[in-house]
């Protein structure tokens, strides 16, 4: 009986140790440097400003991913239903404004007064005062051969009407894997750095690539005077400050046209916003996490990862973090709440009277007096 029971046992434990070791995974991850986490210190030095913020109710609605104030006054969010809300800028009189079938994430306004979206699903699209809504571009040439926009997730318009949007991933798009932030853990998994910065021009109808070589491209915003991109690379923990008339630039390789303004964030970088007086607001939506640091150079245990429930996967605790710098890089405002009452602090539109915290999965839009 106990060689038997032996036995069970024995064959379960290798049942076991093959699935872990052998099961597949969609993700192929690379080796990387991660550098040593700076902590919260220095300019990120721990503290409660973001704490007990003001929220608007949105019912039933939640994660106000990004939040902008229209030409017509009124302030405009994304949410995880992928209805983009319209309401005053006190929260009163909210109302549905479009529904793309997708997922919006970042959006900028036109001189037309159309808002231009983001969408990880559909691409970047065009949406006019009175609701219609018209595709841009959803494919990028490369070589001579049409390439699929697999994960649309921020966009700013500049003066001379030309659009620039981050790929975030030409790996996994967010149709196939789950939504946005399940294809964001495989991709930051991985580490493939496949992530790219696009330019539209909408008089020609082309696109074409400013600069590629980024592990989860996110957040994007212009200098102000609109020479430069400011770039959030969420995967490694840095903002890049970009070339806007770059061609296709590979920033693994360095060079003049591209340069990391700020590295080894405390956290993952997510979306920039102009500020005011010259600042740019940066959303910090996770801490970094020392196990997935630790996996950098172990890509058959980030594989093994993948095996374990989704439980018992590394993510990063709930921290509410955003801060402000000026675009030389020098850090000017840092705002925290250790406690993560407000989850996945996405970026900061900033008003005359209010900065609006934006949020991956809040249930509610933050605020705080100015």
């Amino acid at each position: 009986m106990m060689k038997k029971l032996f036995g069970v046992w024995g064959g379960l434990l290798l049942v076991g140790l093959v699935y872990f070791c052998l099961w597949p995974v969609p993700i192929e991850p690379v080796s990387w440097d991660a550098p040593a986490a700076p902590g919260y210190a220095g300019p990120h030095a721990v503290n409660d400003k973001l704490a007990k913020l003001n929220v608007i109710d949105l019912g039933t609605e939640a994660g106000p991913e990004h939040i902008l104030v229209g030409p017509d006054g009124k302030l405009y969010t994304t949410v995880e239903s992928g209805r983009i809300l319209r309401m005053q800028p006190d929260g009163s009189q909210q109302e549905v404004f479009a529904q793309t079938g997708g997922r919006v994430l970042g959006f900028d306004f036109d001189h037309k007064g159309h808002l231009i979206a983001a969408d990880a699903v559909k691409g970047l699209l065009s949406i006019a005062p009175d609701k219609t809504i018209q595709l841009l571009t959803d494919k990028v040439d490369v070589n001579g051969r049409p390439d699929p926009i697999r994960y649309a997730d921020a966009v700013v318009v500049a003066q001379n009407g030309k659009m620039y949007l981050s790929d975030a991933s030409t790996r996994f798009a967010p149709k196939d894997w789950g939504g946005t932030f399940e294809a964001s853990v495989l991709d930051i998994l991985e580490q493939a750095a496949t992530g790219r910065v696009l330019e539209f021009d909408p008089v020609s109808g082309q696109t074409r690539i400013v600069a590629h070589g980024l592990s989860f491209a996110n957040g994007v915003a212009l200098s102000q005077d609109e020479k430069h991109l400011f770039v959030s690379e969420t995967g490694k923990y840095r903002v890049w400050k970009i070339d806007v008339n770059a061609q296709g630039v590979n920033v693994t390789k360095g060079g003049a046209e591209a340069r990391v303004l700020l590295e080894n964030l405390p956290g993952y970088p997510d979306n920039l916003m102009r500020g005011r007086d010259g600042k740019m607001w940066l959303g910090l939506a996770k801490p970094r996490n020392p196990t997935i640091d630790q996996l950098a150079q172990q890509p058959f245990l980030r594989k093994v990862t993948l095996r374990l429930p989704r439980a018992l996967w590394p993510i990063p605790r709930a921290y509410g973090h955003v801060m402000a710098f000026t675009e030389d890089g020098q850090v000017v405002k840092d705002l925290q709440d250790p406690s993560g009452a407000y989850p996945e602090s996405t970026g900061v539109t900033e008003t005359a009277d209010r900065l609006y915290i934006q949020s991956l999965h809040a249930k509610g839009l933050g605020w705080l007096p100015r």
